[in-house]
């Protein structure tokens, strides 16, 4: 069990954020779609604060691998960033993973579409999400020292990098924009995902 750190931003220029991770010494561990599957039961993780999760991911080139996820109640440490007990482990089949789950009486409560670009910075992880209709976000993850010498890395105004659950950034393109924020791309209704112009 290991403790996530993390903050969420968004990102008006992903081609210059693009640069300045590479520029910054960034290497790309990834770049493809990231679905995630959220399952509980009757409500019960929600209640707690807890989120548990399939994910796949889906390469460009390459072969899928999947993961089960279980996330801890969230808290914020003494720097502002999101902070929670995190597992995850590989499995080789992520719908058989989700059957499983099924026969145990969880349910999907949310699945979540993204498009993403993975990259490993001195140790910290820099993630640039595409989703089907909303903001552009980065995701910074590591530890405090490299969370925060990421931000200076990439420019990043310091006090738009936040501790914010995925679904207040979602209320707030809303509330900007006039426009449902879509996180699952089977609810585009056929409209292209954004991520068709990443």
């Amino acid at each position: 069990m290991a403790n996530e750190l993390e903050l969420k931003a968004v990102v008006a220029d992903p081609d210059r954020l693009r640069a300045a991770v590479r520029q910054a010494g960034g290497s790309l561990r990834f770049r493809g779609l990231l679905r995630d599957l959220r399952l509980d039961r009757e409500g019960r993780l929600l209640s707690v604060d807890q989120v548990l999760r399939v994910r796949r991911w889906i390469p460009e080139a390459g072969r899928e691998r999947a993961e089960i996820g279980w996330k801890g109640p969230t808290t914020v440490n003494p720097e502002g960033m999101k902070e929670r007990e995190e597992i995850e482990f590989g499995v080789e089949d992520g719908s058989t993973a989700v059957q499983v789950f099924d026969a145990l009486g969880y349910r999907l409560v949310q699945a979540i579409d993204r498009f993403v670009e993975l990259y490993d910075l001195d140790g910290t992880q820099v993630r640039i999400e595409w989703y089907p209709r909303m903001d552009v976000l980065v995701e910074i993850e590591g530890d405090v020292a490299g969370i925060e010498r990421a931000i200076r890395a990439l420019h990043l105004p310091r006090g738009q990098c936040l501790s914010e659950a995925l679904a207040w950034f979602a209320q707030r393109f809303e509330e900007r924009t006039g426009q449902r924020a879509v996180l699952a791309e089977a609810d585009l209704d056929g409209v292209p995902p954004s991520w068709s112009r990443a």
